[in-house]
C-alpha cells in the first residue's frame, strides 16, 4: 500500500524555481479564486495528454513518462501511462483500480490518505481544492501563470507530500501544470497539453 501511495503521489508534483513569482494581493487572490471556482463548475468531462518528469536524489537522470488523464464529474478519474511503460490508475466508487502492465489490483480509497490524494487530483481540475480545510493555500503570479501553492496541514499527508503547486495560464481557469515536492525531497512535474473540456469520453477510459 505504501508503494502505491508513493506512486500516486507522483501524480501531483514540485516547484520550478527559475520563474520570478510575486505574491498576489488579497484582492487579486480573491478574484482569481472566484473566477476559477466559477468557471470550472461548468466542467463535466476533461481529457488531456500529459508529460511527467520525476526527479529523485539517487538517480542522475530524470524519469520521463507520457500518458493521458481523463476526468468525469464529479469524481471519476483515470491516469493512463503509455510510454515508456503501461500503467493505469482509475479512481472510481471509492476504490483505486490499478493495472500494472497487465497485473490488476484494487485498493480501498476510503483511507484518509487515499481519499485526500483523490480529492487533490480532482480538485485541481474543478477548483474545489481551494476550499479544502486541510491545506494552507498561498497565491502567486508571474508573467505567464497564476499559481496556487498548497501546504498540507495533515500530519498523515505530510509524510508523503510537502507542497503542491497548480499553475494556471493567464486568463485561463484550468490547470496546465502540476508540481509537487514530496517529503523525501523528490520532485515531480506534470505538464498537460491538448486539453479537451466537455468532450465525450468513452467508458473504456475508466476501465482496466
Amino acid at each position: 500500500m505504501v508503494k502505491n501511495i508513493a506512486f500516486i503521489a507522483y501524480l501531483l508534483v514540485s516547484s520550478f524555481f527559475f520563474a520570478q513569482n510575486t505574491a498576489m494581493s488579497g484582492a487579486e487572490a480573491k478574484v482569481f479564486v472566484s473566477k476559477v471556482s466559477s468557471e470550472t463548475k461548468k466542467i463535466k468531462t476533461l481529457q488531456s495528454d500529459f508529460t511527467q518528469t520525476k526527479k529523485m536524489d539517487f538517480l542522475d537522470r530524470s524519469i520521463i513518462t507520457h500518458g493521458k488523464m481523463s476526468l468525469k464529474s464529479p469524481n471519476i478519474l483515470s491516469w493512463k501511462y503509455t510510454k515508456p511503460y503501461q500503467y493505469s490508475i482509475v479512481f472510481k466508487d471509492n476504490k483505486i483500480f490499478i493495472n500494472d502492465q497487465g497485473k490488476k489490483s484494487s485498493v480501498d480509497a476510503k483511507s484518509k490518505t487515499f481519499e485526500k490524494i483523490n480529492k487533490l487530483i480532482v480538485g485541481s481540475s474543478n477548483g474545489q481544492m481551494f476550499k479544502d480545510p486541510e491545506f494552507t493555500v498561498s497565491y502567486f503570479k508571474n508573467a505567464n501563470y497564476n499559481i496556487a501553492k498548497f501546504t498540507p496541514k495533515s500530519a498523515q499527508l505530510l509524510k508523503y507530500i510537502k507542497q503542491i503547486e497548480l499553475h494556471f495560464p493567464k486568463d485561463e481557469s484550468t490547470v496546465s501544470q502540476v508540481n509537487m515536492t514530496e517529503a523525501s525531497g523528490d520532485t515531480t512535474n506534470i505538464v498537460f497539453k491538448n486539453t479537451k473540456i466537455n468532450a465525450p469520453i468513452a467508458a473504456s477510459e475508466f476501465s482496466l
